[in-house]
């Protein structure tokens, strides 16, 4: 059966101590909203919708940038999560299937859990997701009988045997989208906090006498993040998991505690990645590479059997070929490098475009930037640039050509040329001799 999927994520989240809304607070570089909506992705959905309040205006942005059918509903005043999926619900009409709620503050659910969900929900009315936890502080508590769930219990309701209850919940609920669309009207506020509270929904099923179930996942799955010490906490699991799920897919991480991912990360088989090694947003590797120590990627693509650092920091648009060299101390953003190239030390490449088996010596700069526009370098192939040479853009280079050591290149260099720019040089005899004995003259005077 047809799922659709309602996220909340309106709440302003207090105790983040932070003007940002808090779904939008990152967890490997993705705000932990993105990883809500990227597992709710994965079962197909009929329909996503988030709902938004606190700082809807950044939200709303992000769900445009991300450029997917993601649907959302204002909740102007914050009457409770009963409140919220009930807005939601109106764009949902006659739908018949079932319906999922998740939390946007609650980014770790799996796919394997979801999936659960839809398959329970074919037998039963109504589904509760739980965990269970010997740190049960704060959290609702689960009571059930068997496989069948009684009632959810609020931690400052409950009493001394709910309290000892060590089946916790994660709230997340599912059911069938007709039947949580009639729950939630015969909602009330009756409560300490004036509000509409998602969970009573089963209470109000068990008066109907319908068939109320849960299923458990780890703790760690369904932590929830409100407060800053939380989402380092999330951050540290997210990269342990991410460590993990390398290794197991052929990667070889020297010292995995000190590589950091992105959740867009992607490595290929027999990959080695050295210590202290940082992937920002958008990178993806292929196979055979090697990403030297305390190198620092974004936003790059990286073909097979190419070697990275160490210390070397790739930047958004960077594409290399099979077998490119990029070694220490080079910066590298917007351009192509293709096969076999080596930019082997100490250089900066930006807005370029290199062919294959081209070697760029050591200092080279493409100065690509006149204070107002950004202009293109282009490099051929089988080229050899020359240490310390300064190539300002726009310039195009030929294939099979050179540059001397040194040289300031502003004009384009056809195919097979050596171009040379240097001042003359000019040794003055005894010189260095002669300007010691000035300098050290004034300096004398200076301190008389």
């Amino acid at each position: 059966m047809d799922a659709a999927v309602v996220i909340l994520a309106a709440g302003k989240g207090t105790r983040m101590r932070s003007n940002r809304p808090k779904v939008m607070h990152e967890i490997g570089n993705f705000p932990m909203l993105s990883h809500c909506i990227k597992t709710a992705q994965q079962i197909n959905p009929w329909k996503i919708i988030t709902v938004l309040g606190h700082g809807r205006t950044e939200v709303m942005q992000f769900l445009q940038e991300t450029k997917k059918s993601i649907e959302f509903v204002i909740q102007e005043e914050q009457l409770g999560t009963g409140h919220a999926v009930k807005l939601a619900t109106k764009k949902l009409s006659n739908f018949d299937g079932n319906l999922i709620v998740m939390f946007g503050d609650t980014p770790f659910i799996s796919y394997e859990t979801l999936i659960k969900i839809k398959a329970k929900c074919e037998q039963i009315d109504l589904v509760v997701l739980g965990f269970r936890t010997e740190e049960s502080a704060g959290y609702g508590r689960l009571v059930t009988n068997s496989s069948e769930l009684l009632k959810i219990v609020e931690h400052n309701d409950a009493n001394d045997d709910e309290l000892a209850i060590n089946l916790c919940n994660s709230g997340i609920i599912a059911g069938n989208s007709l039947l949580m669309s009639e729950l939630l009207e015969d909602l009330d506020r009756n409560n300490t906090n004036n509000e509409f509270y998602l969970t009573d929904c089963v209470h109000l099923a068990k008066l109907r006498g319908l068939d109320c179930g849960f299923l458990v996942c780890e703790h760690d799955e369904a932590l929830g993040i409100n407060s800053r010490d939380q989402l380092s906490q999330a951050e540290k699991n997210f990269q342990t998991t991410a460590r993990t799920q390398a290794l197991e897919n052929g990667v070889h991480l020297i010292a995995p505690e000190t590589v950091f991912f992105s959740m867009d990360t992607i490595l290929g088989r027999d990959t080695v990645v050295e210590p202290n090694v940082i992937f920002g947003k958008g990178v993806t590797i292929g196979s055979k590479c090697i990403i030297k120590a305390f190198s620092y990627l974004e936003g790059c693509q990286i073909s097979d059997e190419c070697s990275i650092g160490p210390y070397a920091r790739l930047r958004p648009g960077v594409d290399l070929s099979d077998g490119v060299k990029i070694g220490n101390f080079v910066e590298i953003k917007n351009s192509k490098v293709a096969e076999h190239t080596k930019i082997n030390h100490l250089s900066y490449v930006g807005d370029a475009r290199i062919g294959k088996n081209t070697n760029i010596g050591a200092g080279t700069v493409t100065c690509n930037y006149d204070g107002v526009s950004k202009h293109r370098t282009v490099i051929g192939e089988d080229v050899f640039i020359g240490s310390n040479t300064m190539l300002i853009a726009p310039v195009t280079v030929g294939n099979n050509s050179m540059t001397g050591s040194g040289s300031v290149i502003t004009q384009d260099i056809p195919e097979d040329d050596l171009a040379i720019s240097r001042s003359k040089q000019k040794n003055n005899n005894n010189g260095a001799k002669k300007l010691r004995e000035i300098l050290r003259n004034k300096k004398n005077n200076e301190t008389h």
